[in-house]
């Protein structure tokens, strides 16, 4: 399996960092793009940027759009967005393609091939809501950062983890990062 993944500017780098090292040891090769508000969110929370590139077998500059992600012609199995600002969110809405994030998500959307988007922003206002409702008509998968605690997490990993988990469910990859509900 080959997936993009695209790291934003909000808050949430855990998710990403997490999600990239779930898709490395279930065998998925990533396409990493990481915005340059998302390199400066992922330095405050995490420290180092490279924590996230490392994990990614290739990665590419947000405004490098000759990049082969930028075309439907590189063939992908999805592409996740991890963690997505409420601005990536509307410009994928409208369809407003200014960088390679949003160039790569609009190539998913018109080759109805898998989007997960995982928003992570709250309080929400109406513009939000709307956006993304138009996102999800468009096939896109909204998938809030809302870790469950059915399966008693006992860190902030295993938080992070479940968002993991059930970004692979929509992707169709068998996986164990959280105890399912009614599992032992």
């Amino acid at each position: 399996m080959r997936l993009v993944v695209a790291v934003t500017g909000a808050s949430g780098s855990i998710y990403a960092k997490n999600f990239l090292e779930a898709a490395k040891s279930h065998g998925i090769e990533t396409h990493l793009i990481v915005t340059e508000a998302g390199k400066t969110v992922v330095r405050h929370e995490l420290g180092d940027v490279e924590q996230i590139t490392a994990l990614a077998d290739f990665t590419y500059e947000p405004q490098d759009l000759e990049a082969p992600l930028a075309s439907g012609s590189f063939r992908v199995d999805g592409m996740v967005i991890v963690p997505a600002t409420m601005k990536t969110v509307a410009a994928l809405a409208h369809g407003y393609n200014s960088n390679l994030v949003t160039r790569a998500a609009d190539v998913h959307l018109k080759e109805r091939r898998p989007l997960v988007v995982v928003p992570r922003e709250t309080p929400l206002h109406a513009v939000h809501l709307e956006n993304m409702a138009r996102l999800s008509r468009l096939g896109a998968v909204i998938l809030p950062a809302m870790p469950g605690f059915y399966h008693h997490p006992e860190s902030v990993d295993d938080l992070a983890s479940f968002i993991s988990g059930k970004i692979l469910d929509q992707l169709a990859v068998p996986n164990k990062l959280y105890r399912r509900w009614g599992e032992p």
